[in-house]
């Protein structure tokens, strides 16, 4: 019952406010309920806090992210020269409950600690936060945003001074940081002395940042001659991403861009929106009725903090299809290498990165192309260390483009997060290309497997919440850790790896990967944000009908195990 005495803390101590205080009584006799936000502190990940809104401990509110910046805070005076602490950290937020409350209480402890914070005047995307960390030379950087989670959800991301988010040994040290503060009132508070140090950012950096993101261009000419006509449908999903990309791509020359109206303002309820994932295609369905309405040739949809973008395209039916990020992420690749090629720009030093559980189709276009791929971790910072490692080599490597199945793409290295700015810009100008052929990029797309082969993915995804959710997803990687797998849908394991071993000069993850005889994969990792537990199915064919039974056969082979476990 310890977290009885924790929850009895918060009611009775002065230091929490009245407010929380009255939701806390209200739910004196909901020992469930008690036990769940008090059972255990909200755990600082890989890159930070992500959490329902709400008082309690296992909960994200306005101590739980003074508390995690004051760890950020120690950690930082703890590790680093007075010269790098002097640079400050810049702070971000995106349009959910509570964000700008939240970047405030994290710039007012960094001031307290003596920290210059430095805040935008409202929501910003998270890749221009990234971005302003290499600007401003910044030691670190926060953005408030719970991504596409939900609208009862909120968070607290973490970057260090290269733009990325923070490695696992730092997000380590941090997490020590944090879990040394038990007393909440020992947090410093903003007073007269140190206000001076949180510093109001201006229109400058939003201008600096479109700069960048207009440079990866490459065919600047055909944008210019096409995107006249080229119609487009975007909608930021009520998050930040209504600004930056609209300037973007009408800046470049895309001056037929209709944005879905219900959600072109920010909106923490999203318009009804229950999961504003650009993946899912309930989030897009206003935005492709504004397309079949207005005959436009792309929907683009980019999640809350515009890191993430989700693609529907006119199929040779005229209705209108999803792209998966697989898909997106393959396409772009050929497409920035054919692009390059034709202005002459290609190095042979160019490297495509991707993530252990993405799609070989990127990776077999590059090959193809006499191109190194690189593979990481499951985490876009992963990509920006290898960024990082190059420049730090003399650029020995060149950075081509990275992304990750989940939606995530950089081109170019303004920023060392996943950038939906610069993703939609991009995505427009391969479609943009296309459309200059006579062809739409679902045509483009059938023509990249008829050269490459037919690629086929499906994620199966188990949500499992609370603490007995936690014990079945550790249960559940135990059963397929610990016993021999021999086959999936008839077919031979021929190798495993296991990532939690530390294989493959790579950081130690709790990731299972099962190769198969017929070059079909299969990935197993918990969700590093959500309480879920994934299942990624990579398959490879001649045509879609043989895909789609081979990844109708590899899931019943998963779910005939779970059957037995849940």
């Amino acid at each position: 019952m310890a977290y009885r005495g924790i929850y009895n803390s918060w009611v009775e101590n002065p230091y929490f406010d009245e407010k929380t205080r009255e939701e806390l009584i209200a739910l004196k006799d909901n020992e469930k309920e008690i036990e769940d936000r008090f059972y255990k502190n909200l755990e600082f990940g890989t890159a930070g806090l992500r959490g329902v809104i709400a008082a309690g401990t296992n909960r994200i509110n306005i101590y739980t992210v003074r508390r995690a910046t004051f760890g950020l805070a120690n950690y930082i005076l703890k590790n680093t020269s007075k010269e790098q602490q002097s640079r400050g950290v810049v702070v971000a937020h995106d349009n959910r409950f509570m964000s700008r409350e939240f970047c405030i209480e994290a710039a007012n402890t960094l001031a307290a600690c003596g920290i210059k914070a430095y805040i935008f005047d409202g929501l910003r995307t998270t890749p221009e936060l990234s971005f302003a960390v290499r600007n401003l030379h910044t030691i670190a950087g926060i953005v408030i945003t719970a991504s596409h989670n939900p609208p009862e959800y909120n968070g607290y991301k973490v970057y260090w001074e290269d733009g990325a988010q923070v490695m696992p040994e730092i997000a380590s040290a941090i997490t020590e940081e944090i879990n040394a503060i038990e007393d909440y009132s020992t947090i410093p508070t903003l007073t007269d002395e140190n206000k001076d140090l949180v510093v109001l950012l201006g229109e400058e950096q939003d201008t600096a940042f479109i700069e960048a993101v207009k440079t990866q261009l490459i065919r600047k000419e055909l944008v210019k001659n096409v995107g006249k006509e080229f119609k487009i449908v975007y909608t930021p999903l009520c998050g930040t991403g209504n600004v930056p990309v609209r300037r973007a791509l009408k800046e470049v020359g895309f001056e037929n861009v209709l944005v879905v109206k219900e959600e072109e303002m920010p909106d923490p309820n999203f318009a009804g929106i229950k999961y504003p994932n650009p993946e899912d295609q309930k989030a897009l369905t206003r935005g492709i009725e504004l397309a079949k309405k207005e005959g436009a040739n792309l929907v683009i949809a980019t999640d809350p903090d515009c890191d993430r973008v989700g693609v529907a395209v006119k199929t040779t039916t005229g209705e209108y299809a999803m792209l998966t990020g697989n898909q997106i992420g393959g396409m772009l690749t050929n497409y920035i290498i054919e692009a390059k090629k034709s202005e002459n720009k290609l190095k042979n030093n160019e490297v495509l990165i991707k993530t252990i559980v993405t799609s070989e189709f990127g990776a077999d276009i590059a090959k193809l192309n006499n191109l190194e791929v690189m593979n990481v971790l499951t985490g876009f910072k992963f990509i920006g260390e290898k960024i990082k490692s190059f420049e730090e080599n003399n650029n020995e490597k060149t950075y081509l483009f990275g992304y990750e199945e989940s939606y995530g793409y950089l081109v170019g290295t303004h920023a060392r997060d996943k950038d939906g700015v610069v993703a939609s810009l991009l995505i427009s100008e391969m479609a943009a290309f296309y459309y200059s052929q006579g062809m739409s990029l679902y045509e483009g797309l059938q023509e990249l497997y008829k050269k490459y082969g037919y690629f086929k993915e499906e994620t199966m995804s188990l949500t499992l919440a609370g603490i007995e959710g936690l014990e079945k997803i550790q249960e559940i990687m135990s059963y397929y850790r610990n016993n021999k797998i021999e086959s999936f849908n008839n077919k031979k394991v021929v190798e495993v790896k296991d990532y939690s071993m530390g294989i493959d000069n790579l950081p130690k993850a709790n990731v299972l990967k099962y190769f198969l005889e017929d070059e079909s994969w299969v990935a197993i990792r918990p969700s590093g944000t959500e309480p879920k537990l994934k299942f990624y199915i990579a398959v490879k064919g001649k045509e879609e009908s043989e895909c789609d039974e081979k990844v109708a056969g590899i899931k019943s082979s998963i779910s005939e195990v779970l059957n037995t476990l849940m």
